[in-house]
């Protein structure tokens, strides 16, 4: 048998390459160690920030790039697989030889898997609900990461609920959590939230958790996604990122970036001034940061990383 892992180039993510890997036979398998079939996953623009994050936050070492030669390329890269990386996803699989005296063949997992159509994990803190996977590997990242729930015929995770689990699930625990550290601080202060990319999941999750709370909710987006994110009902208000001056400056404001684009905060930074109260940035999905940005008025931007 054969896996085929899709891979990228690290620092040129438009490179990629398929690279094949024989499977290890059932009785090759390390003790207590499954092999799962990847069933289906989701592919969102959080991937995308995994991938431009890969290595300061150690995505890249979650799933290695196989070594050898055995590839069909896509794209100019040689056959030596150094500076690729699989960009992790979240999705399914079913265990199709199993090692480990608790967990059957045939069962289905939901967490964080390679793109890639085998995972081998080595089966640890087996409950009734999961499992985690203790290879050597995959150890010193957050330890959501390394977490697969048991979900044998679960029906909120079969058929399309299982796509809304893949697509929505992982994005709303990052809303969600989001969201209480504005509470927890009070929301520093601020009278009305900005978020970029209103159209992404994350952030139409976040407004509408902040919604609940009773916050004003302003959505920052394209021309091209103002229809939609209108259409969303979850937000106070919609500007285009032409006209986010046209907000009132005297406004104290929480700026929530899920874009990573550096014009657009600092624009932001300077418009409001010391009423920027808040400036968490949480994606890089736009891949438009400057290395080294200067000062700017207003809150110090700072990262939130959800496993914190």
């Amino acid at each position: 048998m054969t896996s085929i892992d899709f891979v990228v180039a690290k620092d040129d993510l438009a490179q990629c390459k398929l690279v094949a890997t024989a499977l290890p036979a059932a009785d090759g398998l390390p003790p207590d160690a499954l092999l799962v079939k990847v069933d289906r996953f989701a592919f969102t623009a959080n991937n995308i920030t995994y991938a431009v994050l890969g290595d300061e936050l150690k995505y890249w070492q979650l799933f290695p790039a196989p070594q050898g030669s055995d590839n069909q390329a896509f794209g100019s890269q040689g056959s030596g697989n150094q500076g690729f990386g699989n960009i992790p996803v979240w999705g399914f699989g079913e265990v199709i030889a199993s090692r480990h005296p608790n967990v059957a063949v045939g069962e289905r997992l939901f967490g964080y898997f390679p793109m890639a159509t085998h995972l081998v994990i080595e089966a640890a803190e087996i409950s009734k609900r999961g499992l985690r996977d203790g290879a050597a590997h995959r150890q010193g990242v957050a330890p959501v990461y390394n977490a697969y729930a048991r979900v044998t015929g679960d029906p909120a995770y079969a058929g399309r609920q299982g796509d809304y689990q893949a697509l929505l699930r992982p994005l709303f625990m990052l809303s969600f959590l989001v969201d209480d550290f504005l509470a927890e601080n009070d929301d520093f202060g601020a009278r009305a939230v900005l978020l970029s990319s209103a159209s992404s999941k994350t952030a139409f999750g976040l407004a509408h958790l902040l919604r609940t709370r009773g916050r004003k909710v302003i959505g920052l987006t394209s021309a091209g996604n103002a229809g939609f994110v209108t259409s969303l009902g979850c937000y106070d208000e919609i500007v285009t990122y032409d006209r986010v001056t046209s907000l009132p400056p005297d406004v104290p404001a929480a700026f929530v970036d899920m874009a990573g684009n550096s014009a657009l905060r600092a624009t932001l930074h300077r418009h409001f001034g010391d009423q920027m109260k808040c400036s968490a940035r949480v994606g890089l999905t736009h891949r438009a940061t400057d290395a080294d940005e200067g000062e700017m008025p207003g809150a110090k931007p700072r990262w939130f990383f959800a496993p914190d």
